[in-house]
């Protein structure tokens, strides 16, 4: 998987898990606040797709050689309504960056990347 791909993969995983915990959120209000059960289907996919993300988090980390504590940050903003939005856009940008950076590197010192 490119470094490209993995930060792909990791903007779509940060998406769905930030609207997915938006769900949660409407399920726990809908559930505890008004009694009603129409989402109550929803906290089982959500943790599943969770774990997808942190997976992604952590495919995107140890390419771009993160430290552990940036890694667990950043797994942690999934947690938080709307932050994911927030750091996922941050994260984006400077790995871009970064992968942009070693691209070029490798392309002055003649390597060919995938």
């Amino acid at each position: 998987m490119t470094p490209r791909a993995k930060l792909l993969f990791f903007r779509v995983m940060a998406f769905v898990v930030g609207v997915g915990l938006l769900l949660l959120v409407l399920h726990m209000v809908l559930r505890y606040g008004f009694g009603n059960h129409a989402l109550a289907w929803w906290p089982s996919p959500h943790g599943w797709v969770y774990m997808v993300y942190l997976v992604a988090t952590a495919l995107l980390g140890f390419q771009l050689r993160w430290g552990l504590g940036r890694m667990v940050g950043v797994m942690l903003a999934g947690c938080v309504p709307f932050l994911s939005f927030y750091v996922e856009h941050r994260v984006a940008r400077q790995a871009l960056a970064q992968i942009e950076g070693d691209e070029a590197a490798g392309a002055a010192a003649g390597r060919v990347t995938a």
